[in-house]
């Protein structure tokens, strides 16, 4: 299996044994998420109560990379505010099909709003 880009939220589902978390444990060995993308999941778990180091834990053991967001995908981001902005989506979620539109794999979400988006050079998936 080729590696695949994770949103946020899928990585939530699985660490919280939400729906769709089964899809998400079938991806594991091939996932790579946005550094923005793992900074909203660590929000998430650090509201929570939860240490830094808990945090990590319950993170790291999923990702097989963290990409840091760069030029080309800030800008990349940036261009696709125009094609999702009655989505609403955040630059959290621009940045996730950024990475997924420059690497060229299947992005994951549990975003069922993602449904709707018409972008082209990207293959989006929803886990439930």
């Amino acid at each position: 299996m080729s590696k695949v880009v994770l949103d946020a939220s899928c990585l939530l589902a699985l660490i919280k044994n939400e729906r769709g978390a089964e899809i998400v444990e079938q991806l594991l060995g091939n996932i790579i998420m946005s550094s923005i993308n793992v900074s909203e999941v660590a929000t998430v778990l650090l509201d929570s109560e939860m240490t830094e180091e808990e945090c990590k834990s319950s993170i790291e053991p999923f990702i097989d990379s963290i990409i840091p967001f760069c030029e080309n995908q800030a800008f990349v981001a940036a261009s696709l505010k125009k094609h999702t902005k009655k989505l609403g989506l955040s630059l959290g979620d621009r940045a996730c099909i950024a990475l997924g539109i420059k690497t060229g794999f299947k992005v994951y979400t549990a975003d069922k709003i993602w449904k709707n988006l018409e972008i082209k050079n990207v293959d989006i998936r929803l886990i439930r």
